[in-house]
């Protein structure tokens, strides 16, 4: 028999992404609907381990679902690495009633999640929050969308002064271990070139397709990186070599960093969190656990979390081709 559930915490860990909120708020709004209460954990496992709760009903989350960030904070925990920092965690869930937990963060808060749960035998669901769209077992992760936006428009605007001064631009986006990012706003955004870490240009092709691509009579030129892309140290490697290895370019680097985290979620992303958050409740109130909640073939589907932590997602081969073609 599935344990009964007739309350349920939410967190969110790790890095912020837009959408937390309105995953925070599907999660509530669900408990309301199906009358389980809700606690908030302020500050992820941190908080939980200093039992740092808010109670939450419906109208504790009005006004947030346009809103970046998260409400409850996130942080990382250190203790709730060791054993004595999730037994004082499992203490005070149970000392306020709580039957099952909600993770929103990434790979590293699932982990948390997942031994917590091999521990204690306690209830989780997990929702994928982060930018990089890099956790197996869904095709897009809460937050992806807007921080494309966000980089689309970073770009259109770098573009208009390198146009007016026969700039190249290397722009770094994040994606530690993953391109989707750049990928996707490298080919939205028209660059010439698309550095990613799944694939290795190398140094003399780059100045060789951006020397073709100057002979071809563009004067500017765009040049979008990953930051775990591995052909220099780092960007500004890549701008010394090409600045000795190129003439008639000036060439500028633009970190876009933090501000790809942040701003209002897309619509995309509020419904995809209104949608994970509804999924996420209703299956742990169904007795699943130890799952994380994704979007498949535009279906909310469950994942065993060992499967979204271990697996690898892989980059569109046909983007790649596209960005080929449309850097001719």
């Amino acid at each position: 028999m599935p344990k009964t559930i007739k309350k349920v915490a939410v967190l969110t860990s790790g890095g912020d992404s837009p959408g937390m909120n309105a995953a925070i708020r599907a999660v509530v709004r669900t408990c309301a609907y199906h009358n389980v209460e809700c606690l908030g954990v302020y500050r992820g496992y941190e908080g939980l381990i200093e039992g740092d709760f808010v109670v939450l009903d419906a109208r504790s989350v009005k006004g947030i679902i346009n809103k970046g960030g998260t409400m409850l904070k996130s942080a990382r925990s250190k203790e709730f690495r060791t054993a004595e920092g999730r037994q004082e965690a499992y203490k005070k869930l149970k000392e306020k009633g709580v039957d099952g937990l909600v993770v929103i963060g990434g790979d590293g808060s699932f982990t948390g999640a997942l031994v917590f749960n091999q521990e204690f035998n306690f209830p989780v669901m997990g929702i994928p929050g982060t930018i990089d769209n890099d956790i197996f077992g869904t095709s897009h992760t809460l937050g992806f969308d807007t921080a494309l936006n966000t980089v689309v428009d970073a770009i259109d605007k770098i573009r208009d002064t390198a146009s007016s001064h026969n700039r190249l631009f290397f722009i770094e986006v994040m994606g530690r271990d993953v391109g989707h990012i750049a990928l996707n706003c490298g080919i939205a955004g028209g660059a010439e070139e698309i550095l990613i870490p799944e694939e290795d240009l190398g140094l003399e092709r780059l100045v060789e397709s951006l020397n073709k691509s100057k002979k071809s009579g563009k004067t500017s030129s765009i040049v979008i990186v990953a930051e775990g892309d591995k052909i220099g140290k780092n960007i500004f490697e890549l701008k010394d070599y090409v600045d000795e290895n190129m003439e008639g370019y000036d060439v500028r680097v633009s970190v876009l960093g933090h501000m790809q985290r942040g701003g209002a979620p897309s619509c995309f992303d509020r419904v995809l969190a209104s949608r994970m958050g509804v999924k996420a409740v209703e299956a742990m109130l169904d007795g699943e656990s130890n799952y994380m909640v994704g979007l498949k073939n535009n279906k909310m589907e469950l994942t065993p979390l060992d499967s979204a932590i271990k697996g690898k997602t892989k980059i569109n081969l046909e983007l790649l081709r596209v960005s080929d073609i449309m850097s001719t």
